[in-house]
């Protein structure tokens, strides 16, 4: 008995040891500490560790995790049959008016009066920490990558999950100096970790606002998600972004879950031109974090937007459904309502003035 105690020790040891050693890599960050966190006045702030506005869990109350395992290899193939269609329109257009870029995904592009700021750029191979493990990019995708990108000015990071926050696509885009980050409250220390200095990040709580270039008011708006790239969770905040031009009215949710703090944005800067939002890596086990195609629907009914557009999807396979089931829903959802639906190509330059993509392409 003695004997076999332990050999159990040492097992517990060796698995400890070998866990530690794994998340020294780089790629997982570094989560603020204590002092850090001390600092931060915030009302999502609670003993230590973020919180939504409301009661939010990431698993639904008796959600089995072996039942999601079992699900995970029998779910079949989920990815496209063939290689998707992509569009290289990376050029600033003449007239300087808004329009924006979709790269798969949460990564976006939007251009005005010379201004680029870039949201949530993930360009590795996977999105994962490591890169010979973890969700593959879609056939096709990779034809869009960081060396199509035009001089950035900012870039905005919804939250750090693998994802959204890309160790490899922050170390290649970093080395453009003039690019300032604007980040959720605790980003930064990841950001930190991998060398962008401090002076070039603007750590944001829910409702802060920033005036870029004297053009663009840029507000940080709620989300209902979760944060952690390791073992432990919500050391950072997640939120999304609100915007407001004179003329037009932008929303991105980042990752969500519905809840009222749509319609509040709604409400408080709204209506929106144009809202992108969460669509897909949904399921039933974690309704709270994700938003099914139809509430994403009646998210952009409640923030008034005239125009919906789905991000989160298109690139990557993160959940159980098949990959064009949330363009599919959402599309079933639009036609029983009567703001737009836009479907552009990633890669594809949109204008809102100008005629929109029609094209079903996933289909």
């Amino acid at each position: 008995m003695r004997m076999a105690l332990y050999i159990l020790l040492g097992l517990i040891f060796i698995l400890g040891l070998t866990t530690w050693i794994v998340l020294q890599r780089p790629a997982f960050g570094n989560d603020p500490d204590k002092n850090r966190l001390q600092r931060y006045q915030s009302p999502q702030l609670k003993e230590g560790s973020f919180v939504n506005a409301i009661e939010t869990v990431v698993m639904r109350p008796n959600a089995s995790y072996w039942q999601l395992l079992r699900k995970q290899f029998s779910a079949g193939k989920r990815e496209p049959a063939r290689i998707l269609p992509v569009k290289k329109e990376m050029k600033m257009p003449v007239d300087t008016g808004f329009h924006w870029i979709w790269f798969g995904h949460s990564t976006l592009l939007f251009q005005k009066n010379g201004l680029s700021i870039l949201l949530d750029p993930v360009f590795s191979q996977r999105a994962s920490p490591f890169q010979f493990a973890g969700s593959k990019q879609f056939p096709g995708t990779e034809a869009l990558g960081l060396e199509d990108l035009p001089a950035i000015d900012y870039i905005l990071i919804t939250h750090d999950h693998y994802d959204h926050l890309d160790h490899g696509s922050i170390l290649a885009l970093a080395k453009q100096e003039k690019i300032r980050f604007i980040v959720p409250l605790g980003v930064g220390s990841h950001l930190e970790h991998w060398g962008v200095a401090a002076s070039r990040i603007q750590e944001m709580d829910w409702w802060q606002e920033l005036q870029l270039e004297g053009q663009l008011r840029l507000v940080m708006t709620p989300a209902r998600h979760f944060s952690g790239r390791g073992l432990i969770r919500n050391k950072t905040l997640w939120a999304s972004y609100s915007f407001l031009w004179p003329d037009q009215k932008v929303f991105a949710s980042g990752d969500s879950g519905y809840g009222p703090h749509f319609r509040e944005i709604g409400e408080k800067l709204g209506p929106f031109d144009l809202a992108l939002l969460e669509n897909g890596q949904y399921n039933e086990d974690w309704p709270y974090i994700h938003m099914m195609p139809e509430e994403a629907w009646q998210a952009g009914r409640d923030l008034s937007a005239g125009h919906i557009m789905p991000i989160h999807w298109g690139k990557f396979t993160l959940a159980l459904h098949h990959w064009a089931e949330p363009a599919d829903r959402l599309l079933k959802a639009a036609a029983e309502a009567d703001s737009v639906f836009l479907s552009p190509l990633m890669g594809e330059q949109v204008q809102l003035s100008h005629e929109f993509p029609r094209e079903r392409w996933w289909q």
